[in-house]
């Protein structure tokens, strides 16, 4: 069984959201702060078991409902081993609300949904599925104060589908994506169209302008990234991808553009969809991806070679005399490094000089 995720805007009581969002952040500074006695009389580290019985009973008193007062307390022992700190952030006014409950306390009711006594109406975007609530279902607050209910649902295994059609795909900044059968995926650049627009939001001091046109920016880009790589998916039973770093190409000049192209989320998105439909997916090494050619498996010495010939977009290999362009050649590597190290296609059909 796998699980999925569903996400829906919540379109009734929201203030009462807002207030047990303050409870939820009261919760947390209490355990914050019995972190921080522990640390400082050198006394064994609470557990989410220990939080739990040292907040048991203060759930009339926050109007929060007692699985809500457990979520938190054991949310809060994982985040503080998963991000390796002794401790953490307080929760204040300026935070995201949230709100996590247990999965057996939400309950399904028509179109909407009840938990503590409440009944929450969304916006159906999509039917869920029938299956299990599992535990990580929470309530959360986006920067325009939309609230949003978030459910994890368990799912049932989709069957493998048989890798006959496959793709490789080189992440670009020109480009969003160029898979290896030649067509390219146009970066919309989403930010850079209204970077103008923001800055003039933000120099005359227009928070909720600003707070809007982010919130814009953010929408556009996961719509069309969720497009592109559901249309992927559909297409392609095997998808290999580059493991271009992100976080590292954004502490260089490029960062900008970098962060509007958001090469992370497209490749999460791939992974998970991949697994929800059957398919296959891979993330190669893409080093020399774009230097050697495809055809042949040579490195000539006519190949575009590393940041300064980062213009060259097609170039000849000297060789065999096959042209290529220079992010489709890398997408074919891509895709025949994969498929000769997991046995997809014969172990001819791979790179031989690497």
């Amino acid at each position: 069984m796998t699980t999925q995720v569903y996400r829906y805007c919540v379109k009734s009581l929201n203030g009462l959201l807002n207030q047990q969002a303050r409870a939820v952040n009261h919760v947390w500074n209490f355990c914050n702060d019995t972190q921080g006695h522990a640390l400082k009389w050198r006394k064994p580290w609470p557990t989410g078991f220990d939080l739990n019985k040292l907040t048991s009973g203060s759930s009339k008193e926050l109007g929060l409902h007692s699985g809500a007062v457990n979520a938190v307390c054991e949310q809060y022992a994982k985040s503080r081993q998963q991000f390796n700190r002794p401790y953490l952030r307080y929760r204040g006014r300026r935070t995201l609300g949230w709100v996590p409950l247990k999965g057996r306390d939400l309950k399904r009711e028509g179109d909407a949904f009840r938990f503590a006594g409440n009944t929450f109406r969304v916006f159906n975007s999509r039917p869920l599925p029938e299956g299990k609530i599992k535990d990580g279902t929470c309530f959360s607050q986006d920067r325009r104060g939309n609230w949003f209910l978030n459910i994890v649902v368990e799912a049932a295994d989709v069957p493998v589908r048989t890798p006959e059609r496959g793709v490789g795909i080189d992440l670009g900044l020109k480009d969003l994506a160029t898979l290896s059968t030649g067509e390219k995926i146009e970066h919309p650049r989403f930010f850079r169209e209204l970077q103008t627009k923001l800055a003039k939001a933000q120099r005359a001091r227009k928070k909720r302008q600003a707070t809007n046109i982010h919130a814009k920016i953010a929408n556009c880009r996961m719509d069309f990234l969720h497009k592109a790589s559901t249309d992927i998916v559909r297409r392609f039973d095997y998808i290999a991808v580059g493991n271009v770093s992100s976080s590292k190409l954004a502490k260089t000049r490029m960062a900008k553009s970098v962060h509007d192209a958001s090469w992370h989320s497209f490749k999460q998105m791939l992974a998970y969809k991949s697994v929800a439909n059957g398919a296959w997916y891979e993330e190669v090494n893409e080093a020399f991806s774009s230097q050697v050619c495809s055809n042949c498996g040579a490195l000539p010495d006519s190949r575009p070679k590393g940041i300064a010939d980062l213009g060259i977009r097609r170039w000849t290999c000297s060789a065999c005399g096959c042209e290529h362009d220079r992010d489709v050649n890398a997408a074919k590597n891509i895709l025949n490094k994969s498929s000769a190290r997991s046995g997809h296609r014969a172990p001819a059909e791979g790179i031989p000089c690497l």
